[in-house]
């Protein structure tokens, strides 16, 4: 299996350091507002890592954290924390706010068809383990305290800048590089934060009341449950600077060992060329999507380019990876509960192993997902030509095994399973027809009284002129 390696940018064979485990840690989400597609793409991508590893024959540990504190608006060191900041515009607790939007992620992601990682930390509950890496950074003069914070001292580590390409010395005060009191050197950045009053996410510690930074807290978890060289850490393309590049220096400066052997990091989701991000205010939340398309047509969309490569949204692009979907489906309804025992024909044969032969080879070459979609698509296409034609029960079952096999299995794309949003579909459909029946009736009062409660949960209620009633998510 070949990756690209960011730190050097070179296509290197994957060999963990303890075959056969293979420890997995990507950055998760922080949790201050519904996901968007940007994460779906970066978390589909990284589902599929994990599988293809697991089914390559590694036992894998999957760690990805939420970040739920110590997220400043700038992503460096100055700004409000994102979660407190969103918490008092909703006039909410932070971790009240934390706990609502960790439950959208999740659901998200379970609708994507992500398997969710074996161990999801959080920051706020790994504050020990952070002091007790600020207090090793200390102790052996990589870090220095000013006024109740703790700053890395990028000086005291020489390699600083080889995982970015970014040459300390070029790193002057300006964009992300904080040149605050205290620090002495401005490209130094905060391990621990003191707390400025008022501020609601803070801890005691050595050092007064505070917070950890936002580099720290990967550190910490990344190394409790992975060792202190972790196999593969993921990420988003933007966070190579500062946040990993942060992340690997304070690691290494503590352990003296290499902190990560691959790091691989997605590239981003564009609209019109510009990246997506709530801050830029041109997201489209998944939940949004899911209300007009089902989530597996969104992760086919998202397969459909390479992790490495931007996709740029466009309503077209999503209304073409639903007409591709609903060709799968098709050919899974065509072959379903065909009897098990004949033999298959040659023809089927030849296709299915091809099938199997071209997503191996595109996932084992740096995760190719556009190319095992397209080895999918090209068996979709030789078996509805093989149905077409007088075949038996033994190509009937030969192809829906398979469809189950490595691309439900390792794509994660299932066209035999409903999706629990089309699930939600039926039901709206069923409550819209319902009303319909209420108005026609005449039962006014307990049609409006439908429409308040779909209302509060978040439902929006619209009679057409026909006399239809049509539900769907605010």
């Amino acid at each position: 299996m070949i990756l690209t390696n960011t730190l050097g940018g070179a296509r290197q064979e994957f060999v963990p350091l303890s075959p056969p485990f293979a420890g997995v840690y990507v950055c998760g989400p922080t949790v201050y507002g519904d996901s968007h597609l940007g994460h779906g793409k970066s978390y589909t991508g990284f589902d599929v890592l994990v599988r293809w590893l697991a089914r390559s024959g590694y036992r894998v540990r999957y760690v990805q954290n939420i970040t739920d504190v110590g997220h400043l608006t700038d992503d460096a060191d100055s700004g409000e924390d994102k979660v407190q900041k969103q918490a008092a515009i909703e006039r909410v607790e932070p971790m009240e706010l934390a706990e609502r939007y960790t439950a959208s992620y999740f659901e998200d992601m379970d609708a994507l068809g992500n398997i969710r990682p074996d161990i999801s930390p959080r920051a706020s509950g790994h504050i020990p383990e952070q002091i007790e890496l600020v207090e090793n950074l200390l102790a052996k003069g990589n870090a220095y305290e000013a006024d109740g914070s703790v700053y890395f001292s990028v000086e005291s580590f020489p390699g600083y800048g080889a995982l970015s390409g970014r040459i300390p010395a070029d790193l002057i005060p300006g964009a992300r590089v904080e040149a605050a009191p205290g620090k002495r050197d401005p490209r130094d950045f905060a391990l621990w934060k003191a707390a400025l009053p008022g501020h609601i996410l803070k801890w005691r510690s050595p050092w007064g009341a505070g917070y950890p930074g936002w580099h720290l807290e990967c550190s910490a978890m990344a190394m409790r449950y992975l060792g202190e060289t972790v196999d593969i850490h993921g990420g988003g393309l933007e966070n190579v600077f500062p946040h990993h590049e942060s992340e690997r220096a304070q690691s290494e400066a503590a352990t003296g060992r290499q902190f990560v052997r691959f790091w691989l990091h997605n590239n981003m989701v564009t609209v019109g060329g510009t990246k997506m991000g709530k801050s830029l205010g041109n997201f489209i939340t998944l939940k949004q999507i899911f209300s007009d398309y089902d989530p597996m047509v969104v992760r086919l969309y998202i397969l459909r380019s390479h992790y490495r490569s931007p996709l740029d949204f466009t309503p077209e692009g999503l209304q073409s990876a639903k007409s591709a979907w609903e060709r799968l489906v098709e050919l899974r309804r065509r072959v379903s509960g065909s009897p098990a025992g004949a033999a298959p024909g040659e023809a089927m044969t030849s296709a299915a192993a091809e099938l199997k032969e071209g997503i191996t080879r595109a996932l084992d070459d740096d995760l190719d997902t556009p190319g095992a979609v397209a080895s999918l698509f090209e068996f979709t296409r030789k078996a509805n030509s093989i149905l077409d034609a007088p075949c038996g029960d033994g190509d009937r079952a030969l192809a829906a095994l398979a469809l189950d096999d490595l691309p439900a299995d390792v794509l994660g794309l299932r066209p035999g399973a409903p999706s629990a949003v089309s699930g939600v579909d039926a039901l709206l459909a069923a409550l819209g027809e319902a009303r319909e029946a209420m108005r026609k009736g005449r039962l006014y009062a307990e049609a409006d009284r439908m429409r308040d409660t779909l209302s509060a949960a978040g439902y929006s209620v619209r009679d057409q002129p026909d006399g239809k009633s049509s539900i769907v998510r605010q």
